[in-house]
């Protein structure tokens, strides 16, 4: 059986040269294969290229190179097939203002294709919660609502793929909440999920795999703990019986400051510096320890270290 729910291989995008700005390399050979059944995390700055490699498997933009199969379809083979593998709801709010929500899941139905019989537009208006404003017009809505609605636009062909863009952008709590339910239950019934954001945390607590993309160009792609493993780095923030006046003498590496809450923050590589030679360089210099906490790395001090990598700093 087919393992991958997407494979892009050597994908390029070149965008033409206008009067007003030069051509634009946006995708410069990305290879990238999506397992199947997984909730998996497509990360990257703003100009990044996410959009274009989405609007690209969404078939809104045309590739310059490379080959996209989804679901096993190729796009350039069998593009209708491919296209209705896939369900992508969209970080613009774009919905017709003069549709109610029951309305914009029959049209968009009906634009695939989908006969009245093999519909389900009670029960996708029950999943996104908008079951009572089901005659409202979208003009209505709230902000939160209309989300909602994006995605149930996104599932009324019951896609095997499903394309989050930026999904919480600007959104409460409490939708925020029921989103990631839904996500949560799509998943459990074998859809594989896509998601994209710049809240890092979101993507750490709900993707096992990630890539990441900046200037065109994959530059990581691997299980979210062993992504977030690559950072060695290690805070210890000790709080001692007595006050700490001066920071103590501390293994060759290791950086330390006292931080306005009396605590000391000692910040060191785990491969390189054991934590019992800092806790003998404590115990040496007189220090007993009332407290210990630490601080661990996170997706973000990744995210930041690879892509920081790539910046050039302005002359």
């Amino acid at each position: 059986m087919q393992e991958n729910a997407i494979e892009i291989d050597d994908l390029a995008k070149t965008y033409a040269a206008t009067r007003k700005s030069a051509a634009k390399e946006a995708l410069k050979g990305v290879s990238l294969d999506i397992p199947k059944g997984s909730i998996f995390g497509l990360l990257g700055p703003n100009g990044a290229g996410k959009s274009t490699l989405i609007n690209i498997l969404a078939g809104l933009v045309v590739k310059s190179a490379g080959q996209v199969r989804i679901w096993g379809f190729d796009q350039d083979v069998n593009p209708r097939q491919s296209r209705a593998a896939i369900g992508v709801m969209p970080q613009e709010l774009n919905l017709d203002p003069f549709f109610t929500p029951r309305g914009a899941l029959e049209v968009q139905a009906g634009l695939y294709g989908l006969p009245r019989r093999q519909r389900r537009t009670d029960e996708i208006l029950r999943m996104i919660g908008l079951e009572d404003k089901a005659e409202a017009y979208a003009r209505n809505l709230s902000g939160g609502m209309r989300r909602r609605l994006l995605l149930g636009k996104a599932l009324v062909h019951a896609p095997q793929v499903l394309v989050l863009d930026e999904p919480t952008a600007g959104v409460d709590i409490e939708l925020r909440g029921m989103l990631w339910d839904n996500v949560r239950a799509l998943n459990a019934q074998g859809m594989t999920i896509i998601l994209t954001t710049h809240y890092l945390e979101e993507a750490e607590a709900m993707c096992a795999e990630i890539a990441i993309i900046d200037e065109g160009s994959l530059i990581a792609r691997d299980r979210t703990a062993n992504l977030v493993a690559r950072m060695d780095a290690k805070t210890l923030l000790v709080r001692a019986e007595a006050p700490i006046a001066t920071v103590p003498a501390l293994p060759t590496g290791v950086e330390a400051e006292l931080r306005a809450d009396g605590r000391l923050a000692i910040g060191y590589r785990r491969g390189v510096t054991p934590t019992e030679a800092i806790l003998d360089a404590l115990r040496k210099a007189g220090i007993t320890i009332s407290d210990l906490s630490t601080e661990e790395p996170d997706l973000e001090d990744v995210f930041v270290s690879l892509t920081s990598k790539r910046t050039v700093p302005a002359a």
